[in-house]
């Protein structure tokens, strides 16, 4: 069963872990989930107010939505 998840976050978030920082991904387009491979770079060309459906790699947009 496919699913559309939708993800509205732009970077990543900081994890703390033994005092160093772990970057986890909140765009959904990591290659390295759940870590953040800077990806969401991606997203800067992304129009407001639109959904973008990306690929199954996760590599480019294949459809724009408007916003549920």
């Amino acid at each position: 069963m496919a699913r559309l998840v939708c993800h509205e976050a732009m970077g990543p978030a900081e994890v703390k872990v033994g005092g160093e920082s772990v970057w986890i991904c909140q765009c959904g387009l990591s290659q390295d989930l759940p870590f953040c491979d800077n990806s969401h770079e991606k997203t800067v060309n992304e129009t407001p107010g639109q959904i973008c459906v990306y690929d199954r790699t996760r590599t480019k947009v294949i459809e724009q939505r408007e916003n549920f």
